[in-house]
């Protein structure tokens, strides 16, 4: 019974933290939450294939390199490891904002009369509570809501703004 409790209170303390997390996200660069959260709406599909796509690759050249790194001199292991380090820094970048952008979607569709930060807040929560789910919430919906995170938030670069 403890171990339940324990683990109730890590999941609790972990959602509060990420939405403090996803709002200095939003406050610090609402141009880019803003936009990825737009093409989030208009393209979940595209988001969905290009997020998948680039995480998986990324995720395996960053893999490749960590392993290579471990068989060998402390020379060459500073060599391979450094670009794995930052492969892998830019992955939860664009993870973080990615699971703001799908945070702040779902936030706004289930509260759409509360302000934004409110909706992020709550959109964070209900993600949250709803990936910790056993099996549905761990292999469904947190690999969809970080792919097509992931693909919104590469998506945000090749596209121009609107011209007033």
């Amino acid at each position: 019974m403890s171990e339940i409790i324990r683990l109730f209170v890590v999941i609790v303390f972990l959602t509060i933290g990420l939405a403090a997390h996803f709002l200095v996200i939003a406050a610090l660069f609402p141009a880019r939450t803003a936009k990825t959260r737009r093409l989030l709406s208009s393209a979940p599909g595209r988001s969905f294939g290009v997020g998948l796509v680039n995480f998986v690759f990324f995720a395996v050249v960053a893999l490749v390199l960590f392993s290579l790194a471990e068989n060998t001199g402390p020379f060459i292991r500073g060599v391979l490891t450094i670009p794995a380090l930052v492969i892998t820094a830019f992955l939860l970048i664009m993870l973080a904002f990615g699971l703001n952008a799908a945070a702040g979607l779902v936030g706004e569709r289930i509260f759409p009369e509360l302000p934004s930060w409110k909706q992020s807040l709550w959109g964070t929560v209900c993600l949250s509570l709803g990936c910790a789910v056993p099996f549905a919430g761990w292999f469904l919906l947190l690999p969809y809501a970080g792919f097509i995170g992931v693909g919104a938030f590469i998506l945000g670069f090749f596209q121009r703004d609107a011209v007033p």
